[in-house]
């Protein structure tokens, strides 16, 4: 009985038992009718045809009430929803759910169905009431049985289905968190069982019982005489109507055996799990479905078996962790103990050391003394120099202020000569002009005869002031081009001396930069050198008292070594109880899920 792989298929293979079983409940229904002769003649017809109406009528609720309590079973069949973790989660509850709502279901379908068929069949052929009463007894007893039947079947079944829809994508502990084990009922079940399997059969034998002996009284009472009521005692002790109840006591121990393999499933799965566990094949925990307490069982050894998995990965990792690190241990305890035996011989090299760094400390104290005085007297030389270089600064400066008034008259000058160059050439020009008119006007005195004698005369001397100022402002000429000359070399020359005075201000400042940085390095040797002499000082006391602390490091020294031995033996017993853990360990062979 092996659980289909398709969800779709999974969904009518859970609702397939329903109909056998009830098909098995109402074929001794109709038997138990038929050899205690209940049925009065010509019934028969219209009960089966009640019946077999009912029966259709049941059994489409029944699919409609299980594609209702599977619907999303059938959605993941069909394809309707994605294959995902909330969808079989709620999958696989249904499947959880669904015989108990099969048996509640089954139940009420019988109860139903056998007050449709009483109240149908006794007005329509008009039978007694007692007949109407017995067909609700046979109800009565066989609701309930067939119910249980129902429900038996179909929980292996879905068992079968859990396993499958988890095998879709939930781990056994995914599973467990989906379906908490919270209903504790194995109890009541068992309860409800046995008063199934006793009250099923008494029924039918107290209906058998009582319907004979009615109808052997009234064939009695019914006889004229003595053979025909031997007759009717005879008939009486035929004993049909207790056949039905053998086989329905034969249908309550099919039930009982299935009811124990109910139980019995899951509790050798668990056992044959626990078993191999104890062998040490610890395997990944699997789903074993179970109900009620089962369930809780079954739930905490999955639990158990998770847990333990992961607590002999994690012992297994820290034996190998702990075998490596006391063969480290082991190794490293008699590296300690040679070299605490190098250590006591190194120390007593390291003590005449340090009588040696004591005294190499007194002459680097009196070093730093003469450093110190050194540095003192290159500050106050630094200081000398700084106020020397500040003083020739402002030298360079009011130096410079002065090349600039000088080179600003001298610009004034040249303006000034070339104003007088203005004036000259201005000069030349009405001295060129008096020539001209002068040397029009003796011409004219010459055509003017005796009387423009004079007037010649007076030309002649006007022409040659005339000439003689521009000989004069010819000489002023070359004596201006002199002078601008000598204002224009002289201009240059300021220009180069104010230029060499920019130069000279900036080596001045950068003069005095730099005997300001010298300045406050040496006031920084100077206190570094005060530092090092006090270091020097409190070095030399380190060093006496280091002297005094190695004899107590020796004697340290030797305690650690016999502390070394002691740890060596206690690092070999350590490896043996390691080697014990693992051991211990690897009796379990724990399958990952990839391997399973």
């Amino acid at each position: 009985m092996k659980a289909p792989d398709d969800l779709g298929e999974m969904a009518r293979w859970l609702v397939r038992p329903v109909p056998p079983a009830s098909g098995v409940g109402l074929t001794l229904a109709l038997l138990h009718g038929l050899l205690t002769d209940a049925v009065p003649e010509g019934g028969w017809p219209g009960l089966v045809v009640l019946v077999a109406v009912v029966t259709v009528l049941s059994q489409g609720l029944v699919q409609w009430h299980a594609r209702r309590s599977l619907r999303t079973l059938y959605a993941l069949g069909a394809g309707q929803l994605p294959t995902t973790a909330e969808h079989l989660r709620a999958a696989l509850l249904e499947a959880r759910a669904f015989p108990t709502r099969c048996f509640s279901f089954a139940l009420q379908s019988w109860v139903g169905g056998a007050l449709a068929v009483a109240f149908v069949f006794i007005p329509w052929q008009d039978a007694s009431l007692g007949l109407g009463f017995r067909i609700l007894l046979v109800g009565a007893s066989l609701g309930p049985l067939t119910a249980l039947l129902i429900y038996l079947l179909v929980v292996r079944r879905c068992r079968g289905a859990v396993a499958v829809i988890a095998a879709r994508g939930l781990s056994p502990l995914e599973v467990v968190a989906t379906a908490p084990p919270r209903r504790m009922h194995i109890r009541r079940h068992l309860v409800l069982f046995t008063a199934i399997a006793v009250l099923s059969p008494s029924l039918f034998i107290l209906d058998a019982t009582i319907s004979r002996t009615l109808r052997a009284m009234d064939e009695v009472v019914a006889a004229r005489s003595p053979g025909a009521q031997d007759a009717a005692l005879k008939r009486a002790d035929r004993g049909q109507g207790l056949a039905v109840a053998g086989l329905i006591a034969v249908l309550v121990l099919l039930t009982a055996h299935l009811g124990g393999t109910v139980i019995a499933a899951p509790l050798r799965a668990i056992t044959e799990d626990a078993t191999r566990i104890a062998q040490g094949d610890l395997r990944p925990p699997r789903v074993i479905p179970a109900e009620d307490e089962i369930w809780a069982t079954s739930a905490a050894f999955a639990q158990m078996q998770a847990q333990l998995g992961q607590a002999l990965t994690q012992l297994r990792r820290a034996g190998l962790q702990i075998s490596t690190t006391t063969e480290q241990l082991v190794a490293t305890s008699g590296e300690q103990e040679a070299g605490a035996d190098e250590q006591a011989s190194s120390l007593n090299v390291t003590s005449a050391t340090t009588e040696e760094l004591a005294r190499s400390a007194q002459q680097i104290a009196g070093n730093a003394e003469s450093v110190s005085a050194i540095a003192e007297s290159t500050f106050a030389a630094a200081q000398t120099g700084q106020r020397g270089a500040t003083a020739f600064l402002g030298a360079m400066q009011r130096l410079k202020e002065e090349n600039e008034a000088i080179a600003d008259a001298v610009v004034r000058l040249n303006k000034r000569v070339q104003q007088i160059g203005k004036v000259v050439e201005f000069i030349n020009e009405i001295a060129d002009k008096s020539d001209l008119l002068a040397l029009n006007a003796e011409l004219e005195g010459t055509k003017a005869g005796e009387v423009g004698r004079g007037f010649s005369l007076v030309a002649a001397e006007m022409r040659r002031l005339a000439e003689n100022v521009i000989r004069s402002t010819k000489a002023i000429e070359q004596l201006i081009d002199e002078i601008r000359d000598a204002t224009h070399a002289a201009v240059m020359a300021t220009e180069a001396g104010l230029k060499a005075m920019e130069s000279g201000t900036v080596l001045a400042a950068e003069v005095d930069e730099s005997l300001s940085l010298i300045l406050e390095l040496a006031r920084q040797t100077s206190h570094a050198v005060r530092s090092i002499s006090l270091a020097t000082q409190q070095q030399q006391t380190g060093t006496d008292q280091l002297a005094a602390a190695m004899g107590d490091i020796l004697r340290v020294t030797e305690q650690n070594s016999a502390a070394t031995k002691q740890m060596a033996v206690a690092n070999a017993d350590l490896s043996t109880l390691s080697r014990d853990l693992k051991r211990a360990v690897e009796r379990f062979h724990v399958v990952s899920g990839e391997e399973a």
